[in-house]
């Protein structure tokens, strides 16, 4: 069966259940995307490793990469291999002295090991006909709520901070583990950059 190779291109609220997230890949030679509704602890797994941040401690996905990598175990690939009952599967297809081993996985998983692995997401066809859905359509996937309808309780107070002051917060919400928090400021330390730029 023909692979097709995906990237991910969102991370945000899902518009069908309110307290998830949803995880957009997009095919890297069509126009087609994957919405896949995952929980709020696996989006930041999967946002921490995008983001590049450093926890204070490994979280469980970096615990992982790290016994692969001391027993010298490569993640070649994920594979999302198979959509039953609405419910995303998906394989870790790993590599040991050239031998090939294939471990069964959450999708949400295995998206965020294949991030911090910097390894690439394929799928099959049979999951884009029936999960997929063109870019035109894209407002149908994710939710694109107006910026007056967003929360405003955070970013305010970040804006008026001085950039010792966020680097700073940065590091004390790092520290506590709140990397939700820490997407956000270090989006406004990215902000301030652009514009000395």
């Amino acid at each position: 069966m023909e692979k097709i190779r995906l990237n991910i291109v969102a991370l945000t609220h899902s518009v069908t259940q309110s307290h998830n997230y949803a995880v957009v890949l997009e095919e890297e030679t069509g126009r087609r995307r994957l919405p896949i509704v995952i929980g709020g602890f696996e989006a930041q797994a999967i946002a921490v490793a995008m983001e590049e941040m450093v926890p204070s401690r490994p979280l469980t996905h970096d615990l992982f990469k790290n016994a692969l990598d001391t027993f010298s175990v490569s993640l070649v690939e994920v594979i999302i291999n198979n959509l039953v009952d609405g419910v995303f599967h998906a394989r870790l297809i790993c590599e040991l002295n050239g031998d090939i081993y294939e471990i069964d996985s959450r999708t949400s998983d295995a998206i965020a090991m294949a991030v911090r692995c910097d390894c690439p997401i394929y799928t099959y066809e049979f999951i884009m006909a029936t999960a997929g859905v063109d870019v035109d359509e894209e407002d149908t996937l994710v939710e694109k709520a107006p910026e007056e309808d967003q929360p405003r309780k955070k970013k305010p107070s970040f804006r008026d901070m001085s950039l010792a002051d966020l680097n700073t917060e940065l590091d004390r919400v790092i520290s506590k583990e709140d990397y939700e928090k820490a997407a956000i400021i270090r989006d406004e330390i990215n902000r301030r950059k652009q514009m000395e730029d």
